[in-house]
């Protein structure tokens, strides 16, 4: 046989083949077409024309520059988001290696022996000492995917890639969402601080009052005991909230990657400049290309894919052995007239009982139901955090609006009740009571204060904004 024409029939082979992999449709999604409607939420046309969360960048989404720096820093320091992209470089080394199992693999070889034989095993007057050099090039043992086995796994591998690259973005827009969560958090909590500080010299005001009345006989032990545990109160949450900063600094620079420079740090909420408005869009469909339950989608092809792989280890396997060579019994001849040599040495394996290939079916096809129920949770759990977040949004405003109102008042309450007990009309105990009120009510009004600015990160987050691609380069 010429040896061309056994490269022309490789060649024939590499471009056939078939699938066996069933033909994959996207599921329909397991949840409502429209977003959650009633008291809790805001009214569609309100949020008509403002832009969806993931038509906006993270570096739009967000206006306060001091936090704008610290997730760029984040990005490129962050060790988890650093490991995530790593993965996706090694899931595309995977996918090389399965998609070159396509391909033969030619080898260039040459040899030499040299083997002295037995009298009893040659013929009168043939040399004891064989001496023989070959150079040869050809292909091992390859696998001729008639069937599509080798395809499937291929697709599968691609699919378990694309995957990975939508894990890595996930990973993403969960760093920028922690960062702008523990920043905000850091602010509360100095907020909170400052708030403490200003209540403690209050109180210690307070109390050097009432102690020179109860030195003088004009107050009661008992109010000075009162007036003292508002002082301890005041003095311990102080060093309450000085933990609290310091640990949510801690964690602020955990995911940055690197010592956020206290210049870069909020002085607290009313210094944080707000985010941009986002809508969710017209329909639920907007979930649909969230990174993490596009990730469950191609999981799920590759779960397809696999079932083809199964399917085709039931009919034969056909793998080719060939090589074309020279050969001589001297050096100098290796390349001369009539040195030429071939083979040409196909095999076919047909599975004839395997108990194991049924089984392997039977997994792949519980693995694509896993898969695909996985699948439809992710989403159904998308569309929850969803509208969580749009339920706050829509009553947030009310409820800081409301604690304002709340706060105004007991500061009133609380002015009165200080003027009447100095000139005697009530007793102590009615400031204590006024000051005990103001005081968890503005704590209350830092927290809804909180809560507001972190809704608006968190829907940002779970509607699949700030996942950017990587750059070409980001390997090199």
């Amino acid at each position: 046989m010429n040896k061309y024409l056994i490269f022309q029939l490789v060649g024939l082979i590499i471009l056939g083949g078939c699938s066996l992999a069933p033909k994959y449709q996207q599921p329909q999604a397991p949840i409502p077409e429209n977003w959650p409607q009633g008291e809790a939420y805001k009214d569609p046309q309100a949020i008509s024309g403002i832009p969806v969360a993931q038509e906006l960048n993270w570096q739009e989404f967000f206006g306060d520059q001091k936090l704008k720096k610290i997730i760029e820093t984040a990005l490129n320091n962050n060790r988890d988001l650093r490991i995530a992209a790593l993965n996706v470089e090694k899931a595309r080394a995977q996918y090389g290696i399965q998609r070159a199992e396509l391909f033969p693999v030619l080898d260039a070889s040459g040899a030499w022996s040299k083997q002295r034989r037995s009298n009893d095993l040659i013929n009168p007057g043939e040399s004891r000492t064989v001496e023989q050099y070959r150079a040869d090039l050809g292909i091992a043992s390859w696998e001729i995917d008639f069937f599509g086995r080798l395809r499937s796994l291929k697709d599968r591998a691609l699919e378990e890639y694309m995957a990975t690259e939508q894990a890595r973005r996930s990973a993403q827009i969960m760093l920028i969402s922690e960062v702008a969560r523990a920043y905000l958090t850091l602010a509360a909590d100095k907020e909170s601080l400052s708030l403490a500080r200003f209540t403690l010299e209050s109180q210690q005001a307070s109390y050097r009052l009432i102690l020179e009345n109860y030195q003088t006989g004009l107050s009661t032990k008992i109010d000075l005991r009162r007036a003292q545990t508002q002082v301890d109160v005041a003095r311990r949450d102080v060093h309450r909230y000085t933990q609290l900063a310091a640990q949510d600094q801690n964690a602020l620079n955990l995911l940055a990657g690197a010592p956020v420079p206290e210049a870069m740090l909020p002085v607290d909420l009313s210094s944080v400049t707000p985010v941009n408005a986002i809508s969710p869009g017209l329909t639920s469909e907007a979930l649909l290309s969230r990174p993490d339950i596009v990730a469950a989608e191609h999981r799920l092809k590759g779960a397809y894919a696999y079932i083809g792989a199964a399917r085709a280890a039931f009919f034969p396997r056909i793998s080719l052995t060939t090589s074309v060579g020279t050969a001589s019994d001297e050096l100098s001849g290796l390349f001369g007239s009539g040195s030429d040599v071939w083979t040409f040495a196909p095999q076919v394996v047909m599975p004839i009982f395997d108990a194991r290939i049924w089984a392997a079916l039977r997994v792949s096809e519980a693995d694509q139901k896993i898969i695909l129920a996985g699948y439809e949770k992710a989403i159904q759990t998308a569309f929850r955090e969803t509208a969580d977040a749009l339920a706050v949004q829509g009553t947030i405003d009310q409820q800081v609006s409301a604690q304002q109102s709340i706060v105004d008042a007991t500061t009133e309450t609380y002015s009165l009740s200080n003027e009447r007990y100095t000139i005697g009309i009530d007793g102590y105990l009615s400031v204590l009571d006024a000051h005990r009120s103001l005081y968890a009510q503005q704590r209350i009004l830092i927290s809804l204060q909180l809560a507001k600015m972190a809704n608006q990160v968190n829907l940002y987050t779970v509607l699949g904004g700030g996942g950017e691609s990587l750059p070409p380069d980001y390997y090199n």
